[in-house]
């Protein structure tokens, strides 16, 4: 069985005029020889009103600090509404086509809601669909515990559920479709020279993924990749074949892409962060206080990321909403640090990197020409961050865009 998984975002999905070019692409997917299966986000953005923000918003304005388990239900209403529509737009163009939700597409996750981890899926529902000639579509972003309760994958999980589902189909691609052509050097709205890349790989997409970029989340990849099965991220407005995303060297027709050839993929930025710095000559007791912090702010589900641990100081980054809640779990274990509000992180990102000399020299002569201070950098196989202050964030984009020559194909 020749399976294409198509997910569908928000914009795609926003009115019956985009719904209908939804139709389409399926129809015409459909008509080229595959059995499709389809997974929706909510509909819109936030302030649309069938959209997530806007239903957590509707019940925050009755209790400001919902139970986890009723937050998880009503963000799961978006993706029922866009699912159903779409179905019955489907049918109404003469496509069978049948809504399920997550539990009746068989994905079953752990019990942590808001950020539910798939544990497996079970497509029996989804192939007695295929075998029917009848189209599945599929409520993204949502999944049934053991214990029978609903919940949600976190922020872009619509992506994570069109990949499992891909992996359990053993599906020949996974289309992302969205709002723009594809995966792009940069940010358009800061560069306006990025471009769209024709191909990537699996590592560097998950690295610009988590390093800011949007277009697909972090695990959909790791499924995807995983699985080793290609993923294309396109958009819903445009006949582009968007970005590929597969092993390092994948042919499109007669042509081969060897992505391993360009040494910078792209750039990526994250912002609203901040930098916590424990200078241990302020600690009493010095020995073991790493320890002591990493393990209390993991207890208070702290997410810390830019760590750095020296004889002298401990430096690490937390998001701003999490800045509070940091210092006072720090304030109760007797450390009082200093604090560096407004950051912004910068990532250079490309998987040939690793063992070529001169890459962190170009990011900082790209940094030191445009009089951008670091405030801390760090690096790994396929990366290399540099934390800077917010203000400095798009003229770094930009530096190094231009610096590795990104906008020239």
């Amino acid at each position: 069985m020749k399976v294409a998984v198509q997910k569908f975002g928000g914009t795609s999905l926003a009115t019956a005029e985009c719904r209908s070019q939804v139709v389409e692409i399926i129809n015409s997917t459909k008509s080229d020889g595959f059995n499709v299966v389809v997974v929706v986000s909510a509909i819109g953005r936030e302030n649309d009103p069938y959209a997530t923000d806007t239903l957590i918003n509707l019940l925050k304005e009755v209790n400001p600090h919902p139970p986890a388990r009723e937050l998880d239900i009503i963000m799961s209403c978006g993706e029922v509404i866009s699912g159903v529509l779409l179905a019955n737009q489907l049918s109404s163009n003469g496509i069978a086509a049948k809504f399920l939700n997550g539990e009746q597409a068989g994905i079953l996750t752990d019990d942590n809601y808001g950020n539910a981890h798939i544990l497996y899926v079970n497509p029996q529902s989804i192939l007695t669909c295929l075998e029917n000639n009848i189209i599945p579509v599929i409520a993204g972003f949502q999944g049934m515990a053991n214990n029978g309760e609903l919940t949600t994958l976190g922020r872009g999980g619509s992506d994570t559920t069109a990949s499992a589902i891909g992996a359990a189909l053993n599906a020949e691609i996974i289309d992302i479709f969205t709002d723009v052509e594809g995966i792009m050097t940069a940010d358009p709205r800061i560069v306006k020279n990025a471009r769209i890349l024709d191909a990537i790989g699996y590592n560097e997409v998950c690295q610009l993924a988590r390093d800011g970029a949007k277009v697909v989340h972090p695990r959909a990849i790791e499924i995807a990749m995983q699985s080793g099965i290609p993923l294309r991220v396109r958009s819903t407005f445009s006949d582009s074949l968007g970005t590929l995303v597969t092993h390092l060297q994948q042919g499109r027709g007669n042509s081969s892409y060897l992505i391993k050839e360009q040494l910078i993929t792209g750039i990526t930025q994250m912002s609203n962060i901040s930098r916590i710095k424990v200078e241990l000559s302020s600690c009493e007791e010095k020995k073991g206080i790493d320890l002591k912090v990493f393990k209390s702010l993991a207890i208070a589900g702290i997410s810390v990321d830019f760590i750095n641990v020296q004889p002298e100081a401990i430096r690490f980054t937390v998001s701003v909403d999490n800045t509070e809640k940091a210092l006072a779990v720090l304030n109760k274990i007797n450390i009082y640090p200093d604090i560096e509000f407004n950051c912004a992180k910068v990532a250079v990102v490309g998987a040939a990197m690793t063992g070529v000399p001169g890459v962190m020299a170009k990011v900082m002569e790209a940094l030191s020409e445009n009089d951008i201070p670091i405030l801390q950098s760090g690096d790994s196989y396929t990366s290399i961050w540099c934390l800077l202050k917010d203000e400095h964030m798009e003229k770094a984009v930009k530096a190094l865009h231009d610096k590795f020559e990104l906008g020239n194909k």
